[in-house]
């Protein structure tokens, strides 16, 4: 239990988007997407590579695992360090998982130099990220809780009062529900329902999971 409470949150997207700059009349236009596998990954480069069946580079970057245990980027023959790195490091910046980037570039027909794809390179990226829905993965516990309705009104406001949101309620003899609570607050919830309702409440932990910070 005690090395649960250390896991660190992480940024997923949960939307891909799509930005567009232009230096020196060269195109460059990056699409974001959420991935899982390399499976996933790999597909979705061959399908930017379709799409744009005609640009001279579709340059690419993913990070796979909450601790970024798989990381791969392609320069897709723009100069060494030039394209991938810059597009990874976007990423490794944002602290973002599960998550890849393509930057496909149009020639414009004038040479950047390395410090100019660079910079390109860098700003497409940022542009496709700053297009995408990202949201918050936090590391808790799923707890069940039943209580009679004397009950669900204090717990409503406990957990409103803390943004929880209320999954899965069901209303028979009694009521139950199912939230999701950050680790490190657990204990204090549980508390607090506990007293809110005279110790009538039943609470219950299921698994522990990363999950969406809304």
């Amino acid at each position: 239990m005690e090395k649960e409470s250390r896991k660190e949150p992480y940024k997923i997207i949960i939307e891909g988007g799509t930005g567009q700059i232009e230096e020196k009349k060269s195109v460059f236009i990056a699409n974001t997407t959420p991935v899982q596998t390399e499976e996933e990954a790999i597909a979705y480069i061959e399908t930017m590579k379709k799409k744009y069946w005609d640009a001279r580079h579709n340059c690419y970057a993913y990070i796979l695992g909450d601790k970024a245990q798989v990381v791969r980027f392609s320069d897709d023959g723009e100069p060494s360090g030039t394209a991938g790195k810059p597009i990874l490091e976007v990423l490794l910046g944002m602290e973002v998982r599960n998550v890849m980037i393509v930057v496909t570039r149009y020639f414009g027909g004038t040479l950047l130099g390395t410090g100019g794809l660079v910079r390109a390179y860098t700003q497409a990226a940022k542009a496709g990220m700053e297009n995408s829905r990202i949201a918050t993965m936090i590391y808790g516990v799923c707890l069940h809780i039943t209580t009679d309705y004397n009950g669900i009104g204090k717990i409503q406001y406990i957990l409103g009062m803390r943004n929880i949101t209320i999954e899965e309620p069901s209303y028979t003899d009694v009521v139950s529900l199912k939230v999701k609570v950050p680790y490190e607050a657990q204990e204090s919830i549980r508390k607090e329902i506990t007293e809110a309702t005279a110790g009538k409440a039943r609470i219950e932990q299921a698994e522990s999971l990363y999950f969406i910070q809304e």
